[in-house]
């Protein structure tokens, strides 16, 4: 299926790009990793790669001519393939894109335009890597907080929902502030850097961005319904992190201690505390000897490790998702008797060169099934149904990082020893 590919956000502050030049004409067979074009963005001219294979069916920017982000930089997808639906389709999107920027709005005073900053200091925000890229995780740091930046230096390593890319400064200048670290996400145009001259003060920048998010999420939830809440007078309202109360005869004891007794297995009143007004405290735990009358020390320890997830691992459980939601489901189980599958694949796998798995030969069965049953070979399309003529087969693989599906294609025209290499 034809995928738009579009006009990235390769800066901070880029707002449109002009394609210096194409390396690929249209027809040309492009694979994933490989230069599309050369982007020229308000601060520096930057390789463009392919996040897909396909051929080149439709190039949207012409040389030396710009577009805004967002806007179609080219389709790519199978040869013959038709695209006049995707070209008009994103044609009424962009009018009526148009009509809704040119309707009146209520006047609402953007938080940003009102945060002063200093000639000196440059904000460099989370960059659009790709078409679809919402989120960045920054991998790795090339600079620390007060090493000088020149421009076209690396900055970071980013993982894109598609990739991870080498992002280059487009100043020069000194490291002032991280704003996402290693390992850590955050989304398109969030601040990843602050570059200066060097001792200026960026406090206030910082706080006027973190302003502004808190702000966006208010909004979010504007229109959220609320339950009435009836607040105590203020001479009544207790803190409860600096004490247990006692009311209904309940022991007096700190999180900490409490925290520490339910990890150790301690029961509460075989302790005897020894802070202010008998309050048990962390070193009455500490000095906690069991005398056979309490619970063991130890009955168990709850733990768990967590570990970030990438940007592909989130890309999948998204697409799973949308393939488990978005499109009806049924199951059929079968029984099949291998036998002679097992005794073919002993004799093809004495004479080939290439060795047969079980899968290769699942896979075979599969699309012979999907042609002699066409209308299983449908791929649901929210207002109509597609009936595919071709049969590709996708196959799951496990990876380090989780899950990739390559696809055999024309797997029914495959002999097994194609489709095992």
């Amino acid at each position: 299926m034809a995928e738009i590919v579009r006009m990235p956000k390769l800066s901070d502050t880029m707002t449109e790009g002009v394609v210096a030049k194409w390396h690929k004409k249209v027809g040309d067979k492009v694979k994933s990793g490989e230069v599309l074009a050369d982007i020229e963005t308000d601060k520096a001219t930057m390789e463009f790669e392919s996040f897909q294979n396909g051929v080149l069916l439709h190039i949207g920017v012409n040389e030396g001519k710009g577009a805004p982000v967002d806007s179609i930089l080219a389709i790519l997808g199978k040869e013959g393939e038709d695209i006049s639906a995707l070209l008009a389709n994103n044609a009424v999107a962009s009018a009526s894109k148009t009509e809704e920027v040119a309707s009146p709005k209520s006047e609402i005073s953007n938080p940003k335009s009102e945060i002063k900053i200093p000639d000196t200091v440059q904000i460099v925000r989370m960059p659009k890597l790709s078409d679809t890229m919402t989120e960045g995780v920054v991998a790795k740091w090339h600079k620390k907080v007060g090493d000088k930046v020149k421009s076209g230096e690396l900055l970071a390593d980013i993982q894109t929902d598609k990739a991870t890319m080498e992002f280059e400064s487009f100043q020069d200048g000194v490291l002032l502030h991280i704003g996402v670290q290693e390992g850590k996400g955050a989304p398109v145009d969030a601040i990843l850097a602050i570059l200066g001259k060097g001792g200026e003060d960026v406090a206030a920048i910082i706080a006027a961005e973190t302003s502004v998010q808190s702000s966006k999420v208010e909004s979010s939830k504007v229109e959220e319904k609320v339950a009435p809440v009836t607040v105590a007078a203020k001479s009544e309202i207790k803190n409860p992190k600096s004490e247990m109360s006692e009311v209904g005869g309940r022991t007096k004891i700190s999180p900490l201690a409490k925290k520490l007794a339910e990890e150790k297995g301690i029961s509460i009143s075989a302790l005897k505390g020894s802070g202010d007004s008998g309050r048990i405290v962390k070193r009455d735990i500490d000095n906690f000897k069991s005398n056979g009358s309490s619970m063991p020390a130890f009955v168990g320890v709850e733990s768990y490790a967590e570990e970030p997830v990438s940007q592909m691992r989130k890309t999948i459980a998204k697409r799973l998702g949308e393939s488990k939601f978005t499109a009806p489901h049924f199951y059929l189980t079968m029984e099949i008797d291998m036998d002679e599958a097992i005794k073919a694949r002993e004799a093809i796998n004495t004479v080939a060169g290439i060795k047969i798995s079980f899968n290769d030969m699942v896979i075979k069965a599969v699309a012979a099934s999907l042609r002699k049953h066409p209308k299983v070979n449908a791929s649901w399309l929210g207002d109509k149904i597609r009936y595919n003529n071709h049969i590709h087969i996708g196959v799951a693989v496990a990876v380090d990082e989780g899950l990739l599906v390559p696809v055999v294609r024309f797997a029914d025209g495959k002999t097994l020893t194609q489709i095992g290499t």
